[in-house]
């Protein structure tokens, strides 16, 4: 997924055309914390082609002010565990104050971040990982009734690229 098309006019227009061919998931809004801009640009994307609504930011404070502007509008947080400045970590406890119900996903590309979602008792998926992974998680976690912030012992497993 986050390999980037090449500069071929040919080859970007075939990747255009594999987000077209993504099927519709959910209607929800996700709130996207990524620092990486490519990242960040093609998992927005990719979850914009799967019908979600997507709030993108660059650092838990951008978060927290788009966070505010939409409040009781996201049902999803996906965020990176190194953010610049706070960490994704900071920001899920600060947002689960707010909204105890508020499901979270965290993304990370360092293997000693991933224990720490169970202690968060969220989910966490490794980087890289794919379209499909990605929109099955995300889709697993919205459809499920009941947030993991709920009930401490909905997610007691490991964290992995699933």
């Amino acid at each position: 997924m986050y390999e980037q098309p090449a500069s071929n006019p040919e080859d970007a227009t075939a990747w255009s055309h594999s987000l077209e061919q993504i099927p519709a998931y959910g209607r929800e809004t996700i709130l996207f914390v990524e620092d990486e801009t490519f990242v960040r640009r093609v998992t927005g994307e990719v979850l914009r082609s799967a019908g979600y609504s997507v709030l993108t930011a660059r650092s838990a404070a951008e978060a927290l002010v788009l966070y505010a502007q939409h409040r009781g509008a996201v049902g999803l947080l996906l965020t990176d565990v190194i953010l610049p400045g706070e960490t994704g970590l900071a920001l899920a406890g600060k947002l689960r104050l707010a909204d105890p119900q508020l499901k979270v996903l965290f993304i990370t590309g360092y293997a000693e971040q991933l224990g720490r979602c169970d202690l968060e008792r969220a989910e966490c998926l490794a980087k890289p990982f794919s379209t499909e992974v990605l929109l099955r998680r995300v889709k697993g976690l919205l459809t499920c009734s009941e947030a993991p912030a709920a009930d401490p012992n909905f997610v007691r497993r490991a964290c992995g690229s699933a």
